[in-house]
């Protein structure tokens, strides 16, 4: 690479010279056509000074008289005479026998004086072997053109002098340039030298010295720059110091975190990990993940499912997970500035021992009630008969309580069912349309008694799902009741459409709705929205956890409609691919 001196020194040294052999050129060529128009006009004026003296001569004399005379006159004035009679031959020439010479006619210089004008020429000379200038002019005699009379001088005179002049200037010139490239050599250094410490300083403050200065002398904009480098070194320090600071305290944080943290790039490539989850992968403190593939440190189909989803949707996923013999809430969320997901896995196994014994509990709580409760029912059903009509009343409000407590103690005890990890499944083909018609025929009643519309719509194509039949039927059985008991005008409309491997199914209905407060609970065991109304009509309040836990068994979703209005909305989504239904937990 080139440094900057260079640069400067050597266009500045590259441009003199071109100047330099420009000036030469165009000086020699201007003094040397200067001198040959010089000598041009000195020669013209030689020629007429001359036609007085040769005139008589062609008048009087022979022709080697006349070459005779042009010679002692030649001589005399260090000057070449030639006189061309008008045939073109040589009369006389003051540096060659005339006789020997060739015709001169055709000589550009004669044929012109022929024409009575003045000749002139720059030509190499046959004769003498040399340049010469050449300059003729007519010599008249009675007013008729009879001859021409030529006066030249060797170049090599002027050439001589020429040469002479230039070499004058060539010195004036090199002194010139050897005073210009001191002046660039030390122009040169007042640029180079502040940029090369400026380099030279940014390249210790990239390695970390964040303690250098630049101090110059020049007061120019260079030392302004300098100024804003030592100003800009002292802020980058600043902030080095304050980001270093906040990285030892986020570091401090991650590490004295109990739930375990990574950072995954776009390509599931570890970026970062706590001491958290090296816990949870059951490695040594000294091993390092960053740079592996999460699948060789973790190979957990829930933990790759949640990865995938983050990727594929581009926003905050959270699942249930079961690594070994522990259990993990994994909430995920995708950081768009840097294209990386970051997991935190919350140890929720002590949660889960509690919902597990909880459950058995309910369980065993369900089964122990079923019995008597079955017993209670058939004795008020024999008493039904045999009480007078005023005690009959009580025997009504008996029975519908007993009624009650039957239904919350089947759907307990489905709940629990489904709840049971070892409960799985039972995949087949699930047809929407059949789901549909079933549950229109099982409530026609009732909306034929409430005047409510039923109404779905299948996508062209997308009708059959893979999933438990049965269980799906009682997903929809589950909402659409719900919705027939809040819902007085109206309608219960069911749209199902499939997205990017998924299929969407949004419920709807025109009833009360419910509150945004409440919107978060809805799935919790026994909520309910409006419960003096949920006693009368009989509801239990397991009805959507039921929902809930069917979904999830079908590694699919469901959640409420935030931005529905006119009552409530239900968006369930479902996998096209039975690979992907996964029991919670794996």
């Amino acid at each position: 690479m080139k440094r900057i001196f260079t640069k400067i020194f050597g266009g500045y040294i590259l441009l003199t010279f071109v100047l330099i052999s420009l000036i030469l050129g165009l000086s020699y060529q201007t003094i040397r056509s200067y001198y040959i128009e010089t000598q041009a006009e000195n020669l013209s004026r030689l020629n007429s000074s001359l036609q007085s003296t040769i005139r008589p001569q062609l008048k009087d004399r022979t022709k080697e008289q006349i070459d005779q005379f042009v010679k002692e006159i030649g001589s005399e004035i260090s000057t070449r005479i030639t006189v061309i009679a008008s045939d073109g031959k040589v009369i006389a020439d003051s540096e060659e026998d005339p006789t020997v010479m060739e015709n001169h006619g055709k000589r550009p210089e004669i044929m012109e004086a022929f024409q009575d004008h003045k000749g002139k020429s720059l030509r190499y000379s046959t004769t003498v072997k040399s340049e010469m200038l050449y300059v003729a002019k007519p010599v008249k005699l009675d007013g008729e053109v009879v001859a021409v009379l030529r006066v030249s001088i060797f170049l090599r005179e002027i050439e001589t002098l020429t040469k002479n002049l230039v070499f004058n200037i060539v010195q004036v010139v090199l002194i010139v340039a050897l005073l210009t490239m001191v002046g660039v050599y030390l122009f040169s250094r007042s640029i180079s030298y502040p940029i090369k410490s400026l380099a030279m300083a940014a390249r210790r403050v990239a390695a970390g010295d964040f303690d250098v200065k630049v101090r110059l002398r020049n007061k120019d904009e260079i030392k302004d720059l300098a100024s804003s480098f030592n100003y800009m070194t002292a802020e980058i320090k600043n902030l080095f110091n304050e980001i270093s600071m906040k990285k030892d305290e986020l570091n401090s944080i991650i590490s004295s975190l109990r739930d375990g943290l990574v950072v995954i790039d776009s390509d599931g490539v570890i970026m970062l990990v706590n001491d958290g989850f090296r816990t949870i992968a059951k490695s040594k403190k000294n091993d390092s993940f960053e740079g592996k593939h999460y699948s060789d440190v973790i190979n957990n189909k829930g933990f790759r499912k949640v990865v995938k989803q983050v990727n594929k949707k581009k926003q905050w996923v959270t699942r249930e997970l079961q690594l070994g013999s522990s259990y993990f809430f994994a909430s995920a969320n995708w950081i768009d500035s840097k294209e990386e997901i970051v997991i935190i896995l919350y140890d929720v196994s002590e949660h889960k021992k509690l919902e597990l014994i909880k459950r058995d509990f309910v369980t065993n709580v369900s089964h122990e009630l079923r019995t008597p409760l079955t017993a209670i029912k058939g004795f008020i059903e024999t008493l039904e008969f045999e009480i007078d009509e005023d005690n009959r009343r009580y025997i009504e409000i008996i029975q519908r309580h007993t009624n009650r407590l039957i239904n919350i103690v089947e759907d307990l005890l489905q709940l629990s069912n489904l709840e049971n990890a070892s409960d799985a499944i039972e995949i087949s083909e699930v047809d929407l349309e059949n789901i549909f018609v079933n549950i229109h025929r099982i409530f026609e009643d009732r909306f034929k008694k409430k005047k409510l519309e039923f109404r779905w719509t299948l996508q062209d194509g997308f009708f059959k799902i893979p999933g438990d039949p049965f269980k799906m039927e009682q997903v929809f059985i589950n909402l659409v009741d719900n919705a027939l008991k809040y819902t007085d005008e109206g309608g219960i409309y069911i749209d199902c459409s499939a997205v990017d491997g998924e299929m969407t199914i949004n419920v709807y209905d025109t009833g009360l709705g419910i509150p945004k407060e409440q919107h978060d609970r809805i799935f919790e065991r026994f909520f309910v929205v409006d419960k003096s109304r949920s006693r009368k009509l009989g509801g239990t309040g397991l009805g959507l956890s039921i929902v809930k836990h069917i979904v999830l068994l079908h590694g699919g979703n469901i959640d409420i409609d935030r931005k529905y209005k006119n009552g409530t909305g239900f968006i369930i989504t479902l996998p096209l691919n039975k690979n992907q239904m996964i029991q919670p937990g794996n």
